[in-house]
């Protein structure tokens, strides 16, 4: 299959050996797990805030597996930094994705919370060294994230993908960092010189642990942040995606045999995930729950779909003309 992000110049046994093994490596660890997790739902009746204490190992194992094994397809295909792009990676492997799994895995085998625990020392510990885990990835994707937008290019629209994904997957990430601010209630109790076990919540207008959406959890009476967390940090995989499909798509369109219009079709689809992202996190910060957007915020989703579609329609017609004035 033709690379889609930089010129092949080597023969397999180099295409072999730069494949990165800590996340592949990771990227097994993490499917092994999803599928431990997933028997734990079944045989352990014990729960957490109302959710099954296997549920959330099952849910990061999913996302950290997606993003290694993206993270792997990426490095697999580059040029240039390849030896410091690999080092960044096992960095994130070893400092951010393995003790994160690995202190939210050990939490729920002593059934206890995992994020925003203050309970006891160890609990304050851990959650102390994910929030440091989590930092070092943050830094890690970006640095990565950088060194991507200086590869050589054979399809421009990849090539904008891939750090545009970046750059929304680190976006989603930092909504995680607003989930560790103490609540209204939390700061008042703070500020009375009160010892709280829990400090953070991912619920806005409400406490954590109530009623919830089935397979995501995410909350159905207040806001919820993991909604827009989850969204912009899967960026790193959609749009990719979205370049490979409209490459696949260009071999039956004749509109998508530019790749200048492929290209916009990406920048235009990144932006639209980023007003997506954004309209998700400000409707959480708005105390209200995905399942029960208010007419300000079904307008504004309206607003914002109308305005890729526009966008989208504009570049096909441009294209169309293009093509007629050739064949003029």
């Amino acid at each position: 299959m033709t690379n889609l992000l930089t010129r092949p110049h080597v023969d397999q046994g180099a295409r072999h050996d730069r494949r990165h093994r800590p996340l592949l490596l990771c990227t097994a660890g993490m499917a092994v797990l999803v599928v431990l997790s997933g028997i734990g739902m079944v045989v352990d009746d014990r729960t957490v805030l109302g959710e099954p204490v296997w549920f959330k190992p099952f849910k990061f194992a999913v996302s950290f597996g997606l993003y290694a094994a993206t993270l792997a397809w990426m490095l697999g295909r580059l040029q240039r930094w390849r030896r410091t792009l690999w080092w960044l990676a096992t960095v994130a492997v070893v400092g951010f994705l393995t003790p994160e799994i690995a202190v939210i895995t050990f939490q729920a085998v002593r059934g206890v919370r995992s994020h925003f625990n203050l309970s006891t020392p160890l609990d304050t510990t851990l959650f102390a060294a994910m929030g440091g885990a989590a930092y070092l990835g943050w830094l890690m994707t970006f640095a990565i994230g950088v060194l991507l937008l200086f590869q050589r290019r054979l399809d421009k629209a990849m090539a904008w993908a891939v750090p545009l994904g970046v750059a929304l997957s680190l976006a989603g990430m930092s909504v995680g960092y607003l989930m560790t601010s103490p609540t209204p209630g939390q700061a008042e109790a703070l500020k009375s010189g009160l010892k709280l076990a829990t400090i953070g919540a991912h619920s806005v207008g409400g406490l954590d642990g109530g009623a919830t959406m089935p397979l995501t959890g995410w909350a159905t009476e207040t806001g919820d942040l993991r909604v827009a967390h989850f969204v912009g940090l899967h960026a790193l995989q959609a749009l990719p995606l979205i370049a490979i499909g409209l490459r696949l798509l260009a071999r039956r369109l004749p509109a998508l045999h530019a790749e200048t219009t492929r290209t916009a079709l990406v920048i235009v689809a990144a932006l639209g995930y980023a007003g997506l992202t954004g309209l998700l996190l400000w409707q959480a910060q708005r105390g209200q729950a995905l399942t029960q957007p208010d007419s300000l915020t079904l307008t504004t989703a309206g607003v914002l779909l109308a305005a890729v579609a526009a966008s989208t329609t504009i570049i096909l017609a441009v294209q169309r003309a293009r093509r007629s004035h050739d064949r003029a």
